[in-house]
């Protein structure tokens, strides 16, 4: 098989070609712009297999995603292409609404004239699967998990424009009969993630010797999934899923913020202790809330695990140990995107702009 991974050089789109050339045998396109987060270093260990090809087009050139098409012949599309990141999107929101909901109909515009195209049986194997987010749903209370059936009530501009884009796909599948699948995935941790979200944020200010910052109280609760995991999910639906269906991918793990951040901090002192003895705890600090931040996500992964026989295999103890190691094994990683000056740990998504 060979597939065409739309965002393949971040965080999540680099798990699912790693896994899908190591240990599925596929062909691999990966088609990415190289914005801010992405990473070609993320593909290293696979870039010379011989099965792996790297396409520096952006999903909003229709011209040059028709050139790819017709070039590479893939027989399937991952489509992870997206800007991410909630407080980017509440100091810029246009860039996601462009990015996420424009160019995700620009590539389902062209992947639907490739498709039909296709001669039988690759057009009846065909199959478009778009990766989105829980975030779509809004927020819970206390109580409760988000299932296939939840009404999509997005808080961010982030979650507004990943809700837009799945309504695009859904669209497509009914209008046009594409072969379409959906997932919503929990927030994914692990290896190779961009320095702007909490966990990376968490590991190296702690080493820095900087304050940690915790939103607001820290109870804001997140169902944690992590990155392998998660791309063994993927990599399930799009082999096994039904058609026009949509599964929710959770790692059954969820934590307040501050109890997150908490056990990074003592994992820390465990692995790297702080040369004067203290506690990396006390770096933590108290600043303003996010706004509009949502208070809890939770994902109710019982149809993926009951239909496609997936489950999370790591532990939110067992990822987070294996996350800081891979942080602390792997300095110059971290350190180069600190020396292009992309991104400077700078607080984000204060909704001053």
């Amino acid at each position: 098989m060979k597939i065409l991974v739309t965002g393949g050089a971040g965080f999540i789109g680099s798990a699912v070609i790693r896994r899908a050339i190591s240990q599925r045998g596929y062909d691999v396109v990966n088609l990415d712009s190289l914005t801010y987060a992405a990473n070609l270093e993320n593909l290293d260990p696979v870039a010379d297999s011989g099965r792996y090809v790297f396409e520096q087009v952006d999903i909003r050139d229709e011209a040059a995603l028709t050139r790819v098409f017709n070039e590479h012949q893939p027989d399937a599309v991952m489509h992870l292409a997206a800007e991410s990141h909630v407080d980017r999107s509440i100091d810029g929101p246009l860039a996601f609404v462009d990015t996420n909901v424009m160019g995700t109909a620009t590539i389902l515009h062209v992947a639907r004239t490739y498709w039909q195209t296709l001669p039988e049986p690759h057009k009846s194997t065909f199959r478009f699967h778009h990766i989105s987010t829980d975030e779509v749903y809004g927020t819970l209370g206390e109580e409760g998990f988000f299932t296939e059936e939840t009404r999509y009530q997005p808080n961010s501009p982030y979650a507004a424009s990943k809700a837009g884009s799945d309504m695009l796909v859904r669209a497509w599948g009914q209008t046009y009969k594409m072969p379409i699948v959906i997932t919503n995935c929990s927030n994914n941790y692990g290896p190779y993630q961009f320095p702007e979200k909490l966990i990376p944020v968490v590991i190296l200010k702690a080493l820095g010797g900087e304050s940690i910052p915790v939103y607001g109280a820290g109870t804001n609760v997140r169902d944690w999934l992590y990155v392998d995991d998660h791309a063994e999910a993927l990599l399930t639906v799009l082999e096994k899923g039904e058609l026009d269906e949509i599964y929710n991918i959770g790692g059954d793990n969820e934590a307040k913020n501050i109890d997150l951040v908490q056990m990074l901090c003592a994992i820390l002192d465990r692995l790297r202790p702080r040369e004067d003895g203290a506690a990396y705890a006390d770096q933590i600090t108290f600043v303003s809330d996010r706004p509009g931040h949502d208070l809890r996500y939770a994902i109710d992964a019982a149809k993926v695990q009951r239909e496609l026989d997936w489950k999370p295999s790591v532990t939110l103890e067992q990822g987070l140990e294996k996350t800081v190691l891979w942080y602390l094994e792997n300095e110059s990683w971290w350190r180069k995107i600190s020396e292009r000056g992309v991104y400077k740990q700078e607080r984000l998504g204060l909704a001053a702009k």
